[in-house]
């Protein structure tokens, strides 16, 4: 007797079922892919029918959370509809060549850009990307002087006048050494940028209102290079809450530091981008970071700035 052959998971049930687990809701849902909400509910009958499990709790105001099986699901879901998306743009796309600058803090460059580059590869293998490393407050004046294309930067970088696009919003946060109680020490020692970095002025601004003492102990221009003191034990500094290397801990009140603000990543255009390359690869950016990015508050791994 052979096995039991597994049904196809239909491409569209996936893609509403992504989008109720994101909003936590199905009217909003509904409204996103254009159908009515009884039509999305059914739809979701259909795949849990099609899975044996419940995929959802439905609670009071109309507010939804994913079961043990629908959190199993939501990442895989997100996996096959890129699949999907990928493949069809291979074979629909209308064919792109050409040169196109991207500038990135090298974080970027080694924990986010990689799986971009591939993918858009794939899609546009007559394309040669550019890729220049340097601080975001060192991006904006090449992306304004058009000595690049497109480029990820911070927050507060003086990016006006151009197009841009939020990617991202979440919290900065103190990071120290797991090994050691640096954050005790008076003055408290600390590595940053240079004094031009929105994330430094950040930082120090928190500790003058929250009349702590402080010295910049160490400053580098890459997120790298302030790490490497914390992990000794010399300074505690500031990151994204996202994921940090081993022996590193996110600090907070309870520790003595004071609330840091959120901080936003922007994607920005020159103003004489070259086209149609630089769109075909912001649209590649925009949606990994949408996908993998999650809700605010949930940055990926990948994404530390």
């Amino acid at each position: 007797m052979g096995m039991t052959r597994p049904a196809s998971l239909d491409p569209d049930l996936l893609r509403s079922f992504v989008l109720i687990a994101e909003e936590r809701s199905f009217t909003r849902a509904a409204q996103m892919v254009g159908r009515t909400q009884s039509a999305v509910s059914m739809q979701m009958q259909r795949l849990e029918s099609v899975l044996g499990e419940q995929l959802f709790h439905r609670g009071r105001g109309g507010s939804v959370d994913l079961t043990r099986h629908g959190q199993f699901l939501l990442d895989r879901a997100r996996e096959m509809l890129a699949l999907n998306d990928d493949v069809w743009r291979t074979f629909h796309t209308p064919s792109v060549s050409g040169s196109v600058r991207l500038g990135t803090p090298d974080d970027y460059a080694l924990r986010f850009l990689p799986r971009v580059l591939m993918r858009f590869a794939e899609v546009y293998p007559s394309v040669e990307i550019e890729v220049v490393c340097a601080p975001s407050n060192e991006l904006v004046p090449k992306l304004r002087g058009g000595a690049l294309d497109l480029a990820l930067v911070s927050e507060g970088n003086s990016a006006e006048g151009m197009e841009g696009e939020a990617l991202w919003r979440g919290p900065l946060v103190w990071v120290g050494a797991e090994r050691h109680a640096t954050h005790r020490l008076d003055p408290l020692p600390l590595a940053l940028s240079d004094p031009t970095c929105c994330w430094r002025k950040a930082a120090t601004e928190s500790l003058e209102t929250a009349g702590r003492r402080f010295r910049v102990a160490y400053t580098s221009a890459a997120q790298t290079g302030t790490l490497a003191p914390v992990l000794a034990g010399l300074a505690i500094t500031i990151s994204p809450e996202t994921a940090l290397p081993d022996g590193l801990v996110v600090l907070g009140r309870e520790d003595g530091l004071p609330p840091l603000p959120d901080f936003q990543v922007l994607m920005v255009k020159a103003r004489e981008a070259r086209q149609p390359v630089t769109d075909a690869l912001a649209d590649y950016i925009s949606e990994v970071f949408s996908r993998e990015a999650g809700k605010p508050g949930q940055l990926a791994p990948e994404l530390a700035a």
